[in-house]
């Protein structure tokens, strides 16, 4: 009934839009946008992962005494959260890449989505880390379990339940922020619809897609975040 409501809102919505939609025309383009759908998939799965490794040691650096490895985690972490992507994006590619031989501009894009990905998701694990109280980590401690099996067996999955959530929600705005490597042109979702924008002046024709494409990449997660949730509880 719901989802019968929404289509017709939305069907009355276009049928009494001023603006004559065409959708026919990027119909010889849909090739593109099935390639700029993949890339941005496999572009946004590589920097999960890199970016899932590079926050645990961020978030070890954090936790840990030695005031070297904290200061780095904690000035790294401000830094990438203080500054917006979009100047990260030209900064690292047009001078960092450049500098040090790398010119692979989707390498490059992993890596920024990574980099950038890894703060936000270290402050996640950290927060959950540290939610666990702290008598769970003496109490295991006096058991005799190691440093490692503390972690696996005690704090690590008291954590997950406390940072499926933010995490989900973290991995969606990945996807999403995948859109801003079409400044160094990385044939992404974004790219192709703009190109084809050009090529066909259909600016809601193409957009209106994207929008559903981003839709299906980042509706998975949410439907797997809230079924682990259930199953964790």
């Amino acid at each position: 009934m719901l989802a019968f409501i929404m289509f017709s809102f939305f069907y009355f919505i276009f049928l009494n839009a001023t603006y004559n939609f065409d959708f026919l025309a990027i119909l010889e383009y849909k090739d593109k946008m099935i390639f700029g759908f993949f890339t941005t998939f496999i572009i946004s799965l590589l920097s999960l992962i890199i970016g899932v490794i590079f926050a645990l040691i961020l978030c070890y650096m954090s936790l840990c005494k030695i005031v070297i490895l904290n200061m780095f985690a904690r000035v790294y972490i401000e830094l990438i959260r203080g500054t917006p992507l979009l100047v990260q994006v030209l900064l690292i590619y047009y001078i960092f890449a450049d500098s040090l031989g790398l010119d692979n501009r989707y390498v490059c894009g992993v890596l920024i989505l990574a980099l950038f990905s890894s703060a936000y998701i270290c402050e996640i694990f950290r927060a959950g880390i540290l939610s666990v109280h702290k008598i769970q980590y003496e109490s295991a401690k006096a058991l005799g379990l190691s440093e490692f099996e503390i972690y696996k067996s005690v704090i690590f999955p008291q954590a997950l339940k406390s940072v499926l959530a933010p995490l989900s929600g973290q991995l969606s705005n990945l996807i999403k922020d995948s859109s801003l490597l079409s400044v160094i042109a990385i044939s992404e979702l974004t790219q192709n619809a703009q190109e084809i924008n050009a090529f066909t002046f259909s600016t809601l024709e193409i957009y209106i897609p994207l929008a559903l494409c981003y839709l299906v990449l980042t509706l998975p997660i949410s439907i797997f975040s809230r079924k682990l949730e259930k199953k964790l509880s």
